[in-house]
């Protein structure tokens, strides 16, 4: 995302080639996010410009507006992947390795500025993303930071540097208890600051960005001051060229992250990164130390790697949990997949219902045994004849034994029983009387 180097360097574009010209022709393409969210409709925008002159260019943080010679005032915000082009000259802040021919209007342009005089003049807004916005302010141009929602945001470090003291700062940080990058990257709190410039701001500060806020002591507040009013004064000052920047600075070394050697600055410290307030944060360990409570320890580094700092031990027991869970389940798949052997390797059949037998489809086949090695193939219930075909001799003749002693121990129960019985009868009849006459 464009931040306050960025801005700063449109902003001196469009006060070279456009303050102090009028605007001869507006085109504009609809576009109900970019224009349509913040109240505005692109032909309004049209309609507002035309004809106009443009008095000057100003910057608020990542916020920048033309000065008309009357209202409305176009106010606009790049959001993430925003620009400002001119066609006749080049404000890419970078050169990329490629160069190609420009064509114009670019693509993805929002709107077209054709500007009289001399040079000649085409200034374009585009955006691919459709993150940015564009908006008219109906206010005196004295008035414009009183506007929303200008207003709602903080102190610029470089324009409001009388505002933005070491005691004011002092005072924003002990009041919220945030990690203090998170702070810096709010703009309520303060403008301007995005992702590369606060890490920038904390390495040169030799602070950590996950350490709260209220936790500094002043001589560190102090040092996170003088930083941050050194890089973002360097920054606009040379128009956010990093091939200009001081080569001590991290935003020279951080973008190298998975490449080899990538993620080191060139006197060997490491860099690592971590999340903070949802951002992806450059960290030199070795130089920005934590000396006070964090909001949490870095626990992943995102592109893959480690801090220097030992690991938690709650993620060395997930790393054990995760480990052993895939070694169940290596366990597991091999079981279901283990082929089933026979004697010398006759017959085998893989217990996967992938495989097909003679037109056997839905039921899995298992071999089994014989005395010579020969596989009868079961399919579902073996027969009892099976059974007994396949038993030893040995094996048969203890069951008969045994059927027999059963039958035999039957027989005898049941004779007792008789004999029991009529004991038990005549033992009657001689106590009743009755008892029968030779």
């Amino acid at each position: 995302m464009p931040e306050i180097a960025e801005i700063a360097r449109i902003v001196h574009f469009l006060k070279k080639y456009a303050t102090g010209r009028v605007i001869k022709a507006v085109q504009t393409q609809e576009d109900t996010i970019v224009y349509g969210k913040v109240g505005t409709s692109a032909s309004e925008f049209q309609k507002a410009l035309a004809g106009k002159k443009i008095v000057d260019a100003k910057q608020q943080g990542k916020y920048f507006w033309l000065e008309m010679d009357s209202p409305p005032h176009p106010l606009m915000h790049f959001g993430m992947s925003g620009w400002m082009k001119f066609s006749n000259d080049d404000t890419a802040h970078y050169r990329p390795a490629k160069v190609e021919e420009p064509e114009w209007p670019p693509k993805y342009w929002k709107f077209v500025l054709e500007l009289e005089g001399e040079p000649e003049c085409q200034v374009s807004f585009v955006d691919a993303r459709r993150l940015a916005r564009i908006r008219l302010i109906d206010a005196k141009a004295e008035d414009m930071r009183k506007t929303t929602p200008l207003k709602e945001n903080g102190p610029d470090p470089v324009i409001d540097s009388d505002i933005l003291t070491v005691e004011w700062l002092s005072n924003k940080l002990k009041s919220k208890k945030v990690p203090v990058k998170a702070l810096l990257l709010d703009q309520a709190n303060i403008s301007g600051i995005g992702n590369w410039v606060g890490d920038e701001i904390m390495y040169q500060a030799k602070l950590h960005p996950e350490q709260y806020s209220n936790t500094f002591s002043d001589a560190q507040v102090k040092q996170l001051h003088d930083a941050m009013m050194y890089v973002c004064n360097t920054a606009v000052d040379t128009l956010a060229e990093s091939d200009k920047f001081p080569e001590d600075w991290l935003m020279k070394h951080r973008w190298g992250k998975g490449k080899k050697d990538g993620q080191k600055l060139p006197n060997g410290a490491k860099i690592t990164f971590l999340k903070v307030g949802g951002r992806t944060s450059a960290v030199v360990p070795s130089v920005q130390k934590k000396t006070g409570a964090v909001a949490g320890d870095v626990s992943e580094d995102v592109d893959g790697g480690e801090d220097d700092d030992e690991e938690p031990k709650l993620k060395k027991a997930a790393k054990r949990k995760t480990k052993t869970k895939k070694e169940d389940e290596d366990s597991e798949e091999s079981e279901e997949k283990l082929p089933v052997s026979t004697k010398r390797g006759r017959g085998r059949k893989a217990a996967n219902p992938q495989v097909k037998d003679d037109g056997d489809e839905s039921e899995e086949k298992l071999p089994v045994r014989t005395k010579r090695g020969k596989n009868k193939v079961a399919v579902g219930v073996k027969q009892e004849d099976d059974e007994d075909e396949m038993e030893a001799p040995q094996v048969k003749r203890q069951k008969l034994s045994t059927s027999a002693s059963a039958q035999n121990k039957t027989t005898t129960k049941n004779t007792k029983a008789a004999e029991a019985a009529n004991s038990n009868e005549s033992e009657g009849r001689r106590r009743s009387g009755r008892t029968s006459k030779a």
